[in-house]
């Protein structure tokens, strides 16, 4: 083994993932070992040229670098589980379930190195947002591995646990919300009478373009946007059908609902999340 990495489940989080990481060159296809129960993801990522596998164990005895929980919450349990009662290699473990806070990982996987990521699948074409905490047992080296492997498909930013799940309603839903805000700007324009076609290129030029803007001037978004508004123009009368429209509003909402899921995924009460968090 030489810095294989494993993912226990290959589905779309782990593919853009992984594929993310392999396009750029920081690892080889055949550097990369992944299970899954569903045959379909197993094909699709043998057709890459990843080592797939049904059994997690033999994910984690051939992955000396770092292993993946890229399952859904309700079956991390029997992740873990196989986890422990394969060879252990030495690989920090990485779980980018929603909500498993790190408690219940390192419950579930005593003595192991494990951090919690939050990705995105913007990782797929290397612009992911992810967000990352440390568990008790991880290291600097292995925080300096996996903020390597996620700011190689984007931007990574390490975060107390506490706010992962507000970086779940942020920018792992996030992806969600700016596809339906691009879907609408489009059919503006094809009510307007653009083409379909056109229509979305531009909408989603212009979502692109706009986020350029925010993180390379490094100026507020209102700022921004006051510059395009001029008085009595066509923007600010945009903007002002968008205010009625609870544009704003909705966008928060929306977070935090996804937030607030997160936390539910992870097992807690609606009222320890109310009382907690105000959610």
């Amino acid at each position: 083994m030489a810095n294989n990495i494993g993912f226990i489940g290959a589905g779309m989080m782990a593919s853009s993932l992984i594929d993310g990481i392999v396009a750029k060159g920081i690892r080889t296809a055949g550097q990369i070992h992944c299970s899954d129960i569903w045959e379909p993801a197993r094909e699709a990522a043998a057709k890459k040229g990843y080592n797939a596998t049904e059994s997690n164990a033999d994910v984690c005895a051939n992955s000396d670098n770092a292993v993946f929980i890229a399952v859904k919450p309700n079956y991390v349990t029997v992740a873990c589980k196989d986890i422990m009662e394969a060879k252990d290699s030495g690989a920090v473990i990485v779980s980018i379930a929603a909500g498993v806070t790190l408690e219940s990982l390192e419950k579930a996987l005593p003595g192991r190195r494990v951090i919690r990521v939050m990705p995105n699948t913007p990782c797929l074409v290397g612009e992911a947002a992810c967000g990352f905490s440390l568990g008790t047992h991880a290291t600097d080296d292995d925080r300096t591995l996996v903020k390597t492997l996620l700011d190689a498909v984007g931007l990574c930013m390490e975060v107390t646990e506490t706010l992962l799940n507000a970086v779940t309603g942020v920018s792992g839903s996030g992806p969600a919300y700016v596809f339906q805000f691009i879907e609408a700007l489009s059919d503006g324009g094809v009510r307007a009478g653009l083409p379909r076609n056109v229509s979305t290129m531009l909408a989603a030029q212009c979502v692109k373009g706009a986020a350029e803007m925010v993180l390379k001037t490094g100026k507020h978004p209102g700022e921004l946007k006051d510059a395009v508004t001029s008085p009595g123009g066509t923007t600010i009368a945009g903007v002002e059908a968008l205010e009625k429209g609870g544009f704003r509003a909705t966008t928060m909402s929306a977070v935090l609902a996804a937030t607030k899921r997160s936390y539910q995924l992870g097992g807690m009460s609606d009222k320890d999340i109310q009382n907690k968090y105000g959610l």
